[in-house]
C-alpha cells in the first residue's frame, strides 16, 4: 500500500501544477474533482488496517470533493466567464512558484518526526505543496470562482495533512470539516450570483465599486 499511496500523492502534486498552469476555469474544476477522488482513496491506504472511520471519511470525501462540489461549481460556471483573463501573476510564474514550493517541501520535511503508519511517505510534503497551491490560486486569481477553487485546493492540503493524525482525530471532526466546506461553497455560490447580477462580471476587483461615496 505504501507504493500506491506515494503514487497517488505524486498524482496530487501533478494536478497542483496543472491547475496553476491553466487559465481555463472548467479545466481547474475537473482537476479539483480528480484530486477529490484521489483524496478519497488516501485514508484507506494510509494505515495497515482499514477502520470504519477511514471508510466513512473516504466515502464522504469522494462524494463531496469529487462529485457534489465540482457539480455545484460547474453550475455556477454557466453564468460567469470561463477563463481567468488577467491573473495577478502569469500561469507560467504560478507553475514555477508551485514547483519551487513542492521542491522545498520535499527537501525540508524529510527530517520532520511525522509518519504515516510505520513508514515515511510523501504525505507531509504533498500536504504542504497542496496548501501552497491553494494559497496561490486564492491570492493571484481575480475571478471569484477561481478563488473558490483555490480555497478548495487549500482545504485538500489540510485534508492530506490530517492523514498523519487520522487515528487521533475523531471522525466527527473530519466530517465536520467536510460539511463546513460544503457550506462555504454554497455561500460562495450565492456571492457569485450577486456579483454577476450587479456587475455583469465575477472579477473581484469590481467589488471596489461598493466603497462608500
Amino acid at each position: 500500500m505504501a507504493s500506491l499511496l506515494d503514487a497517488l500523492l505524486v498524482l496530487v502534486l501533478v494536478v497542483n501544477l496543472y491547475a496553476l498552469g491553466t487559465s481555463r476555469i472548467a479545466v481547474v474544476i475537473r482537476l479539483v474533482a480528480i484530486q477529490g477522488l484521489v483524496l478519497g482513496a488516501l485514508p484507506l491506504l494510509a494505515h495497515h488496517t482499514i477502520s470504519l472511520e477511514a471508510v466513512v471519511i473516504s466515502v464522504a470525501a469522494v462524494a463531496l470533493k469529487g462529485v457534489i462540489i465540482p457539480v455545484l461549481l460547474y453550475r455556477a460556471l454557466r453564468e460567469v466567464e470561463r477563463r481567468e483573463v488577467e491573473p495577478l501573476i502569469s500561469t507560467g510564474a504560478s507553475m514555477l512558484l508551485g514547483g519551487l514550493g513542492a521542491a522545498l517541501a520535499l527537501a525540508f520535511t524529510g527530517n520532520l518526526p511525522l509518519t504515516v503508519g510505520d513508514a515515511h511517505h510523501l504525505v507531509v510534503p504533498a500536504a504542504l505543496a497542496t496548501v501552497l497551491t491553494g494559497f496561490i490560486l486564492l491570492t493571484t486569481r481575480l475571478k471569484a470562482i477561481s478563488q473558490v477553487l483555490g480555497y478548495l485546493v487549500l482545504e485538500n492540503g489540510i485534508f492530506i495533512f490530517g492523514l498523519v493524525l487520522v487515528d487521533a482525530i475523531p471522525l466527527i471532526v473530519e466530517i465536520g470539516a467536510l460539511l463546513d466546506l460544503v457550506v462555504a461553497i454554497f455561500v460562495m455560490g450565492i456571492m457569485l450570483t450577486h456579483i454577476r447580477r450587479e456587475f455583469a462580471s465575477t472579477d473581484t476587483r469590481a467589488l471596489s465599486a461598493l466603497k462608500e461615496e
